[in-house]
């Protein structure tokens, strides 16, 4: 995080999240906070959502009973893998929260060209795939609006008014030296947030985008355009919930689709997905014996901490009980894969198995937008 600039595009792994959260104005999630959610996701009891901005609104909705948006999209670059699940899990906790929760599901294809080059037409392919998984996690189809950028005027609409009430230099001092391209995607995404808040999307109303620590340039761009055009939208500043940026299988950096051995894919063989599990990084002793005297180290294990504790393992007195094992020497950690990928196999199987059942309505829910 060099100079505290942050690359939403890039590849860069946070290691100082406060001193990410005191310069940039994130607040923690509160215990209080926590009390007032009618039900807490595992993410936000393990502290994996570790931030927020005026995540206030969204529970005054809540608990008053009015209409608010949950705002995201993805880049459809390639198939779903974990850092994806993470997201989409938020996104859909944020929709099953209350009942006057509406999604707000951005397919952004004009990202992909302008990061990776890929082709609208291929972008479009990849994501019926995207979000087949996304229903096959639990995504209500029928409170939620699905577009495409490159297609959806409205949003296009407000990222050239707002190109208006921005310049080079503010660019470039949040995201540093980028091909133009990206700027503009930047301020389609603004549009993206923006936009459930227009009179046609039944706004102005609370917006939460839920993000990975790496999105917040985005998060304060779109804040300060709102801002900006207040007086001519009526526009409610948006709110966002913040993730940890996990390791990818490797430990090494952050999970990317750009290290493919270090990924894993929710369409992944299960002997594919097992070779990877077996060979991830552990907080394993250099040998059995020295294990079995210090006890391992979970707290530095992708096993268990980008792995269960992230993903697959929901009951946190089971969790607890593993890492107290791992602690006091009592598994090793070929014991602990092997009881991972048990975990992780039948999650894998049973979630390939309601994907195909999605497919059709994945066509259809991009196709018309809306299911009534």
């Amino acid at each position: 995080m060099e100079g505290f600039r942050i690359d939403p595009w890039g590849t860069s792994y946070i290691k100082d999240y406060k001193r990410l959260m005191e310069e940039f104005g994130i607040k923690p999630i509160t215990d209080e906070l926590k009390s007032q959610l009618p039900f807490v996701h595992r993410l936000i009891r393990r502290n994996i959502i570790f931030g927020h901005r005026d995540l206030e609104k969204i529970i005054a909705a809540i608990n008053e009973k009015k209409e608010y948006a949950v705002m995201t999209g993805i880049k459809p670059s390639g198939p779903f893998h974990l850092g994806s699940k993470l997201t989409a899990e938020e996104f859909i906790y944020f929709q099953k929260l209350s009942p006057k929760a509406f999604g707000f599901f951005a397919i952004a294809d004009l990202e992909a060209y302008a990061d990776n080059r890929i082709p609208l037409s291929e972008s479009y392919k990849i994501s019926l795939d995207n979000l087949t998984d996304l229903l096959a996690l639990g995504l209500d189809p029928r409170r939620v609006y699905v577009y495409r950028q490159s297609e959806e005027m409205k949003v296009l609409r407000l990222a050239f008014i707002f190109s208006r009430g921005v310049t080079y230099n503010m660019l470039e001092a949040i995201y540093g030296e980028k091909p133009f391209g990206l700027y503009f995607s930047a301020l389609i995404q603004a549009g993206d947030i923006l936009s459930p808040q227009l009179p046609e999307n039944g706004g102005p109303k609370p917006t939460i985008v839920p993000v990975g620590a790496d999105q917040d340039p985005h998060i304060r761009l779109t804040r300060d355009i709102a801002q900006r055009y207040k007086s001519d939208y009526n526009f409610i500043l948006p709110s966002a919930t913040y993730h940890l940026l996990l390791r990818d299988l490797t430990g090494q950096t952050k999970m990317s689709k750009r290290n493919p051995m270090g990924i894993l894919y929710l369409t992944e063989s299960l002997e594919s997905a097992r070779t990877k599990i077996m060979n991830a990084f552990t907080g394993g002793r250099a040998t059995a014996k020295e294990q079995r005297k210090l006890g391992g180290e979970p707290e530095k294990c992708v096993i268990y901490i980008e792995l269960l504790a992230t993903h697959f393992m929901e009951n946190d007195d089971e969790l607890s009980e593993l890492y107290h094992k791992c602690r006091r020497g009592e598994i090793l950690c070929g014991e602990c894969k092997m009881y991972a990928w048990e975990i992780i196999s039948r999650w894998l199987k049973e979630h390939q198995e309601k994907r195909e059942k999605f497919k059709d309505l994945a066509i259809k829910l991009l196709e018309e937008h809306t299911i009534s």
